[in-house]
């Protein structure tokens, strides 16, 4: 089952796996399954597909099509100068604690709600924000998957 937008960010082996199942006639929860069956290094790996929001992808226009238009909905395109260093620092900040990017369904918030929700996560455990990472995941693709569907 080929679609024209990835759900998952340069991971193919979620969908992959959950066509290799029985379906159980709710796609969201079948790949959610995938995912969360996955190893904690598979998961891990899916965490690192994603781009830094407002990050080096976005400014070199490297993002995928669906995280482009996304951000673009939080207003992730249109930063001043300070939003956009307040955005550097605070992704280094969390990749540097954490070893992966920070990830929020930004199509749920806004500009004011990400940065308040990075400064917040930094002082979780890694734990926390592995299984924070993989809920939000779970939030873009249930927003996909309904794009899809549209």
């Amino acid at each position: 089952m080929s679609h024209g937008t990835a759900l998952f960010e340069h991971s193919p082996w979620v969908e992959a796996r959950a066509d290799a199942r029985p379906a159980s006639g709710d796609r969201w929860a079948d790949l959610m399954a995938v995912m969360h069956d996955a190893t904690p290094d598979e998961q891990l790996a899916l965490i690192r597909a994603h781009p830094e929001l407002a990050g080096k992808a976005a400014v070199d226009r490297t993002l995928t099509q669906a995280s482009a238009a996304e951000q673009a909905s939080a207003g992730l395109d249109r930063l001043t100068p300070d939003e956009f260093q307040r955005f550097h620092a605070l992704n280094a900040a969390y990749r540097d604690r954490f070893g992966f990017p920070f990830i929020i369904c930004v199509r749920l918030t806004d500009k004011a709600g990400i940065l308040a929700a990075m400064e917040r996560r930094l002082s979780h455990e890694r734990d926390a924000e592995i299984a924070t990472a993989l809920e939000q995941i779970g939030e873009i693709v249930r927003l996909r998957l309904k794009d899809m569907a549209a």
